[in-house]
Parts: C-alpha cells; sequence; structure tokens
C-alpha cells in the first residue's frame, strides 16, 4: 500500500494490495485461540456486497485515480487530510480537500516523500512526516525480490505546518526514522513511532517536540498509534518475534532498514504505556486501528479471512477482544478507517472501482448500527 508508513508505516500501496503474504503467516497463527470469523460467498457481486456491507450506507467516492489513502478528518469533521500521487509526482504528498471531495490543496513541500498526515484539534495547524531534508527526491524503493517489506527510511522526520503548508517546522532530529505520528484530542501530545533507541517503539511527546517518552520497549515493531477520543488510551499495530529464527530474521531485515508486515495484531495500552494489552490474535497482516468514539470497540483492516491472500477489509472488534466482526467484503483491499468524531460517518482507502490494477481511492459513508 501507499508506500505509506503511517499509523500506520509507509505502505506501497500497489504491492500490499497486489502482492501475496509470506507462508510464515500462516505458520505463525494461533488456530486454538483466533478469533471467529465471518466468511464472505465465494463470489461477491454489487447487490452482495449492499447486504454484507450492512453498517456503511451511502458509501461515496472522494478520489478519482492514482494512490489515495490515509485520510483522517479534523475536528469538526468538515475537512479530510490525506496523502496522494497525483499531479504526476513519483512519491506521496500531502494534501488537503473538504469531505466532498472538493477544494484539494497540496500542503506539503513537494520534495522527498511525506506519510502520516493528521489535522490538530484546532485546526490552525498540521502534522506530517517527510524526507525532504535528506533530499528533493523520491528516497529509492526497497528491494522487493526477496518478498514484501515495508522500507523505514532513516531520513523521514516529523513537521508540522499551518493549515496550508506555510510556516513549516521540525519536531524531531534524532538520527533514525522518526513517522507515524498521530495527535491527542486535546493537541498537547504526538505519539510518533522511532528508531531513535535502536528498534522500532511508540514514544509520546509534547505538541512542541520538548519531552520525549518511549512507550514500548519489547523487541520487535510497535507503530500507527491512535489516542482514544477522550485521550486516556492508545490502540496500535506490533509484531513482536519470540522464537530464535524470528528475532534473528527481523533483526537482520531492521539492519537493511525494512521490515515483513506479516503478521500484526492490534494492542491497546493507557496513554501513559502502562497497562499493555493484546486485543487481536488472527496470526494475520492487522493494521490500522483506530479507536470508536465512545472508546469500546476498535476498527481495523485485515486480511485475517485469508492471511495469505491479497484481500483485505475491514473489521470491527471490542476492546477486550471480543465480538470480532467483518465489515467490508470487497474483494481487494480496505484499509485505513477512521471515524468522524461525531462517529456518524466512516473515512477509509479502497481498491474497490478501480480503473486499473492497485488504484487506491478514498471512500467516505454513513456508518450505521
Amino acid at each position: 500500500m501507499r508506500n505509506l508508513l503511517c499509523i500506520a508505516l509507509a505502505f506501497g500501496l500497489f504491492l500490499l494490495s497486489n502482492g501475496v503474504g509470506d507462508p510464515s503467516a500462516a505458520r505463525a497463527r494461533n488456530e486454538t485461540n483466533a478469533q471467529p470469523l465471518t466468511r464472505a460467498p465465494s463470489s461477491v457481486n454489487q447487490s452482495d456486497l449492499t447486504r454484507l456491507e450492512r453498517h456503511l450506507r451511502n458509501v461515496r467516492q472522494l478520489t478519482f485515480g492514482g494512490e489515495n489513502a490515509e485520510a483522517y478528518f479534523s475536528a469538526d469533521g468538515k475537512r479530510l487530510i490525506f496523502q496522494s500521487k497525483r499531479d504526476g509526482r513519483a512519491c506521496d504528498q500531502i494534501y488537503t480537500m473538504r469531505v466532498d471531495g472538493t477544494q484539494v490543496r497540496m500542503v506539503s513541500t513537494g520534495r522527498g516523500r511525506t506519510t502520516c498526515a493528521y489535522f490538530f484539534p484546532n485546526e490552525d495547524r498540521i502534522l506530517y512526516s517527510s524526507t525532504h531534508l535528506a533530499g528533493p527526491e523520491c528516497p529509492p524503493s526497497p528491494d522487493y525480490s526477496r518478498g514484501y517489506v515495508w522500507p523505514i527510511y532513516p531520513s523521514y522526520d516529523i513537521f508540522t505546518a499551518r493549515a496550508d503548508g506555510s510556516d513549516l517546522k521540525r519536531l524531531t532530529t534524532s538520527p533514525g526514522y522518526d513517522a507515524e505520528a498521530t495527535i491527542s484530542p486535546d493537541g498537547k501530545k504526538i505519539v510518533f513511532t522511532s528508531m531513535r533507541d535502536g528498534d522500532l517503539d511508540i514514544y509520546v511527546m509534547n505538541a512542541d517536540g520538548s519531552n520525549v517518552r518511549r512507550l514500548t520497549a519489547e523487541l520487535g515493531y510497535d507503530g500507527g498509534a491512535f489516542f482514544s477520543a477522550d485521550g486516556k488510551r492508545i490502540v496500535y499495530r506490533a509484531y513482536h518475534p519470540k522464537t530464535p529464527e524470528q528475532i534473528e530474521r527481523y533483526k537482520k531485515r531492521l539492519a537493511e532498514n525494512v521490515i515483513e508486515p506479516n503478521v500484526f495484531e492490534i494492542w491497546v495500552m493507557n496513554a501513559d504505556g502502562s497497562n499493555k494489552r493484546q486485543v487481536t490474535n488472527l496470526g494475520a497482516a492487522s493494521f490500522a486501528p483506530f479507536f470508536f468514539p465512545d472508546g469500546e470497540r476498535i476498527i481495523f483492516s485485515s486480511n485475517a479471512h485469508n492471511p495469505r491472500g491479497r484481500d483485505f477489509d475491514l473489521y470491527v472488534i471490542n476492546v477486550d477482544g471480543t465480538g470480532l466482526e467483518r465489515i467490508t467484503y470487497n474483494e481487494t483491499f480496505d484499509g485505513f478507517p477512521m471515524f468522524s468524531p461525531d462517529g456518524k460517518k466512516l473515512v477509509f482507502a479502497s481498491n474497490r472501482n478501480a480503473r486499473v490494477r492497485g488504484e487506491t481511492n478514498i471512500f467516505i459513508a454513513d456508518w450505521v448500527e
């Protein structure tokens, strides 16, 4: 998916939506404890899709063509910020638009690769990560000849700017990857993923970049973090290698500035890093978690119904790990879901309606319980 790395980690949109997962995902799955899954018919037509996707009504496509993803609402629910390869660009830049898809405007520098954009609650500033300080060119894609990987570009740093892209300010200066940043509801804290201590862990800092504190320390990848609406909890995705073989493979890949996104589980913790709890046990590539406004459930994307396959769909689960429910049944990719602040609308990225293979667009729908 979008060589995205944000609340996600930088995704190669085309490759993730069209590449096959590693066989280790199937081996890693714990069949005894895995949550039951809702199966889809072998072939889904539009009538089936409308019936099966009962929580989504009035689905509207907001972008048309190319790779568009990670769209997130402003605090008033009237605008979206997202990343896109449009205007002939070789790698992602950050754009804003109204929730009806109009008034599209680029707000990043147009240099390097960008990812993980977010509005501050007061909506006068934005947050995103960029590699532009290392040079105006797109950083090179990783070598996919040995399998699908996510690049961990050391040149990523976190920046803020005014909502129109002006007054750019750098927040992180530590060597190595800093990205996947989102903001607490009160605008005082930023949660992000960093390699500053040698592993991919979650950190929190003040909105001005000061007072950086590490929240996770277990070996492996922790990232894609979001605060709950009350600011008291954080939801994130994680892969923690256990066996000597898994640990060796993870460390070797990390030394190459890549990771293999084959098995992620969804976790939650308190905003101070305490009380970490694993929510899913699906043995699949589960990612992009986001709390419901009431904080009682989590929506996320996963290929749990076929961990070695190419189809990602949206799922909902209670924060205690019960009540797993499949939400979308599109036969390609659905991901990066986010609720509007009032919980009435859901925005997500999808390959549905693609005119060419790998095309990813942003959709918005009314949420129905």
